[in-house]
């Protein structure tokens, strides 16, 4: 089976000006930048695009440090690719905007991740983060740039999840997309806020009669899988006919999990990983290049082979519609083929032999 590279995250910087709780990163003022100059970053979009012609999105740190964002994204677009952008929204203004629609960026994502300042800010840890990302909202409104919200979740804002989502609403993003967070870089520090597992399903099944709902912006958990077995079993539980809905820069489909399989994420040092979540590198892109860590790494081909899993998501009959984060099974049990630390589900094998 020929994979294909259908979305890549791209860290063009490591740098931040905010110190989030959650960042997988632990990016700040005071990060590496990264190897990525002008030259190595043509070099690297000449591989990418001469191979496949994915989603590409510009992602840091804080991509709107780089003062050549706007280069990059441009000579990107010129090549084919769809070029985005990941920002935490602190830097825009009008001649951001500009930039962003001369250069060809096609969205452009912001994270909100309370309904109120007061609980957006604790979990960015920066004061007028939330005022600032509520500015740039109205600025891409005003240069009719298409934006989506990223929302992510732990223990300190779970109860505000209804709230956010009935806040974004009213913004008119075109998606908003829950991150159920995944304790790798300064999120380690998290790991006992992590949302329950019991608490992880009914927020999944809350989403699935949300989503059913929903009709003006596209909604998706993110970095939560098993909302596909969910969402079949509540679908044949209720009599529903669920069709996802999807967003052509999305990785497509209905699979849960699609690290190393249509997506990768390719940090500010060149090192290329399955997702932005995993810590483990496949190969460096100055080293190999792309495309053989692509095709050859045994990192991605062995998180591609599902017979290689363990525990419950290798004997579970939902396995090729959710596949279990790969990233949350390293990070809690230091096996990235382990069985999902978070899904709740016992597989009718399990249960059959108990």
């Amino acid at each position: 089976m020929k994979w294909e590279p259908r979305w890549i995250a791209w860290e063009i910087t490591g740098v931040c000006n905010l110190n989030c709780i959650h960042c997988r990163s632990a990016s700040s003022v005071s990060s590496d930048p990264g190897r990525f100059g002008l030259k190595e970053s043509f070099a690297l979009i000449d591989e990418i695009s001469s191979y496949a012609k994915p989603t590409v999105v510009l992602t840091g740190g804080e991509p709107l440090l780089r003062d050549d964002w706007h280069i990059i994204a441009e000579y990107g677009s010129k090549k084919g690719l769809r070029m985005c952008m990941a920002t935490n929204g602190t830097l825009v203004n009008d001649e951001v905007c500009l930039k962003i629609k001369d250069s060809g960026i096609q969205i452009v994502s912001l994270s909100v991740d309370g309904s109120t300042s007061e609980i957006h800010n604790n979990f960015r840890r920066q004061p007028g983060a939330f005022e600032a990302t509520m500015k740039a909202v109205e600025l891409f409104k005003k240069h009719g740039i298409p934006f989506l919200i990223n929302s992510s979740f732990t223990k300190r804002n779970q109860h505000d999840i209804e709230n956010v989502y009935r806040f974004v609403k009213k913004l008119k993003p075109v998606a908003w997309y829950m991150f159920m967070i995944v304790p790798v870089g300064r999120g380690e520090e998290i790991m006992e806020e992590l949302i329950s597992k019991e608490d992880y399903e009914k927020i999944l099944e809350w989403h699935f009669f949300m989503e059913l709902e929903e009709k003006d912006m596209l909604v998706r958990p993110t970095c939560a899988p098993m909302y596909y077995r969910i969402c079949h079993q509540l679908a044949k539980k209720h009599g529903i006919n669920y069709q996802r809905r999807s967003l052509k820069f999305s990785t497509g489909g209905a699979k849960g999990c699609v690290a190393a399989q249509h997506i990768a994420f390719i940090d500010c040092h060149g090192n290329v990983k399955p997702c932005s979540y995993f810590p483990l590198s496949g190969g460096n892109v100055f080293e190999q290049g792309f495309v053989k860590i692509w095709e050859e790494s045994e990192l991605f081909n062995r998180i591609r082979d599902f017979k290689s899993y363990k525990g419950k998501c290798g004997v579970c009959e939902y396995l090729s519609i959710c596949g279990g984060c790969r990233a949350r099974a390293y990070a809690v049990y230091g096996d990235y083929l382990a069985e999902e630390p978070y899904c709740s589900y016992i597989p009718k094998r399990l249960k059959e032999n108990s």
